[in-house]
């Protein structure tokens, strides 16, 4: 077989699984920009962890594969799994459980008491033992460490290692990790949690908007959240319009967004080279290097804070504010537009002017964010002006299309 299942790197895959469960219409010569071989490769990689949900179509062009996913049939997400399938090597194992076996007793041991006692007590009773190196075991210690799976205790020069105490008991939180699992942007942690279980219960809750895909930004999610709690500056990767092309962008991350309509996440930034606050897609992320520490982090976090008020969604766009006022016609008996325009609103206000009349009016940064939403009134707008003159042209330059499309008076609103 020309492929492992396991991969060390999700990245590598994340641009083959988005192409194959967004797009599915995209041949083998169109997909990812590489070679067949390594086309083929990812397909049977993919095909072994999501063979029920993979199908194909063929036409003219050739077979375009791609994955269907029923999110109303499915209870887990499905895409998690790429994220269980990290690769590992025999020495990562074996180090793994001997280094618990020895810890099992609840006594502490230093770096160099480890090492002794995996040379005689273990790699011994080998014929041809890999002796295990000491920076090796020390930075195993110190992943473990971090993890929370070893408490570390100084004693003079030298550090003393021991199991953790206790073990956390999630039976009675099994339905809370599962709704988590589903609904978080972090959810693969919880689908780790219940791997742990035999037996659950998997279809206690349905959701009616169920983002799959984004599974896949885990980790640049996690890297991103660890580099806001520590307040530091961050290096992207950043794919461009073709999987092969890559720039980079030196940023200090603020505040992750989760689109409610379409799930899509942003991470809001500081750019260094930009000097203002940015908005990064984080399925276009490649990878997340952190840097140093910004001392200057607090008053970055203000600045966010202050043009939040005025973005209406993921764009700061010009760095004056622009006005939009839009009057609707409204009968009564329609009082359900009354209360979505409340409901949608966001950082506008709606005002009633006449009987049968309520205008919306806000202050944003980019108006151009507001046009499909706008587009969704015609037929009720008695009025539409906006500050920035090009928004307000493509708005009427959009509706003019649409009436000569649908057909109707152009000049009857």
């Amino acid at each position: 077989m020309g492929y492992s299942e396991l991969i060390k790197n999700v990245s590598r895959i994340r641009s083959y699984m988005r192409e194959f469960f967004v797009y599915g219409f995209k041949n083998r010569d169109e997909i990812g920009g590489k070679s067949p071989r390594s086309y083929d490769n990812e397909k049977r990689r993919i095909e072994s962890w999501l063979g029920d949900f993979m199908t194909f179509r063929q036409d003219s062009s050739g077979k375009a594969v791609f994955l269907s996913v029923d999110s109303r049939r499915v209870p887990c997400n499905p895409l998690y799994k790429a994220w269980k399938a990290a690769s590992f090597t025999k020495n990562d194992v074996s180090l793994h459980f001997i280094l618990f076996d020895i810890l099992a007793d609840g006594k502490s041991r230093t770096l160099t008491d480890l090492i002794k006692t995996i040379d005689e007590e273990y790699l011994a009773f080998f014929d041809c033992p890999e002796p295990v190196d000491e920076s090796t075991l020390r930075k195993k210690l110190q992943e473990y460490s971090d993890m929370g799976l070893l408490t570390t205790a100084k004693q003079g020069k030298q550090y003393l290692y021991s199991l953790s105490a206790g073990e956390v008991n999630l039976s009675s939180w099994q339905d809370a990790v599962m709704f988590f699992s589903e609904s978080s942007p972090l959810g693969v942690v919880g689908s780790f949690i219940l791997d742990k279980y035999d037996k659950l219960e998997t279809e206690l809750f349905s959701f009616k908007h169920r983002y799959f895909l984004f599974a896949l930004d885990n980790g640049i999610l996690l890297d991103l959240l660890t580099a806001i709690q520590t307040q530091r500056k961050v290096e992207l990767e950043i794919a461009g319009d073709h999987s092969d092309l890559r720039g980079q962008a030196l940023v200090v991350p603020l505040k992750i967004y989760v689109s409610t309509q379409g799930g899509r996440q942003y991470a809001a930034a500081y750019s260094i080279y930009r000097k203002k606050i940015v908005f990064y897609r984080l399925d276009s992320i490649v990878k997340v290097k952190a840097l140093e520490v910004r001392p200057d982090y607090s008053a970055l976090q203000r600045e966010l804070k202050a043009v939040q008020p005025n973005i209406w969604g993921v764009s700061c766009g010009q760095s004056c504010l622009e006005h939009l006022e839009m009057t609707l016609s409204v009968a009564p008996e329609d009082a359900h537009i009354i209360r979505r325009l409340q409901r949608e609103k966001r950082c506008g206000s709606v005002i009633r002017t006449a009987v049968n009349e309520w205008k919306f009016s806000a202050d944003v940064y980019d108006p151009w964010e507001l046009l499909p939403w706008l587009r969704t009134f015609i037929g009720r707008i008695r009025s539409l002006t906006c500050s920035d003159k090009k928004t307000e042209r493509q708005f009427w330059s959009d509706y003019t299309a649409m009436t000569k499309l649908y057909g109707g008076d152009e000049n009857a609103l």
